[in-house]
């Protein structure tokens, strides 16, 4: 398969109170077309902002980002970005929301042109597959949770992009939800054959949905390991596989490697004098 995504030495600082703060340093790593890595890492390894960086959000302050061997310099039609926080416009419906970008600058000279009418045809196909036909019309405030990232998913998909960045898409969702976005994603990626580079703190949710599932840890953020999941191919998931000792074994695997490196003091001694400090200022 050929490369979609390169990340080449890639760094990033931003400055501080005592000169500037390394959040990431020397990460380098590949994505193939049509290929699902997850990235996952312990608090402050620097996740949000690698994924910010792809996007074209962020600028890098070292290396290079390519996407069809291309530089990126912003943000682009090539990637769409689904944040945790949904990002929906209040004032707009549901099928409004999905096709805003249609009404963006950048996309207005195809407003009379076959692409825009497929464009059209496509968010109505979008409804239905995310199951929001019945609430097209609906506000976003009349949504539950689900139904809102829903939207986000859809608004993302509808412009083809080559890359879907997701940044924690369904960290609020409680879990029955989080489960159904799951396999609907594993259907998006087997029938669109989107690359999707996907951020999570969820290490389950990394393995399930995951090709590959890259580990970053901090101080400052940079590639800890990288796991290949050989598990069966996206439709051929369910949610029976979580249960299976090969998932299991992964699972706490790449936990062990994020505890590992997360800087977290783990030494019993240490809350030993903890403890004692505690009970001889109480004394």
């Amino acid at each position: 398969m050929s490369e979609k995504l390169d990340v080449r030495a890639l760094c990033k600082r931003f400055p501080s109170g005592t000169g500037t703060f390394d959040a990431l340093a020397d990460v380098s790593f590949a994505v193939a077309e049509g290929e699902f890595v997850a990235v996952v890492g312990a608090s402050g390894c620097g996740k949000s902002t690698l994924l910010r960086i792809v996007a074209g959000l962020e600028p890098a302050s070292a290396g290079e980002v390519r996407v069809d061997e291309r530089t990126i310099v912003g943000p682009d039609r090539d990637r769409a970005m689904v944040f945790q926080d949904y990002s929906l416009y209040p004032w707009l419906t549901v099928l409004d929301n999905i096709r805003f970008s249609l009404t963006l600058k950048a996309n207005q000279h195809a407003s009379d042109s076959v692409e825009a009418r497929d464009a059209g045809d496509r968010s109505l196909l979008l409804l239905e597959l995310m199951g929001l036909t019945r609430v097209r019309d609906a506000h976003p405030h009349a949504l539950s949770g689900g139904m809102r990232q829903r939207v986000a998913i859809a608004r993302a998909l509808l412009s083809k992009p080559q890359l879907l960045l997701m940044d924690e898409p369904f960290g609020a969702l409680d879990a029955q939800t989080r489960e159904v976005m799951h396999d609907l994603i594993l259907h998006i990626v087997a029938f669109e054959k989107r690359t999707i580079l996907f951020v999570t703190h969820d290490v389950e949710e990394a393995v399930y949905l995951a090709d590959r599932v890259i580990v970053l840890a901090p101080g400052p953020g940079h590639i800890d390991s990288i796991w290949s999941i050989e598990l069966p191919a996206a439709l051929q998931r369910t949610q029976d596989l979580k249960l299976t000792p090969d998932f299991l074994a992964l699972k706490r695997e790449i936990l062990g490697r994020i505890r590992a490196t997360s800087g977290l003091v783990s030494d019993s001694s240490v809350l030993q004098r903890l403890t004692g400090s505690a009970a001889r200022n109480s004394a």
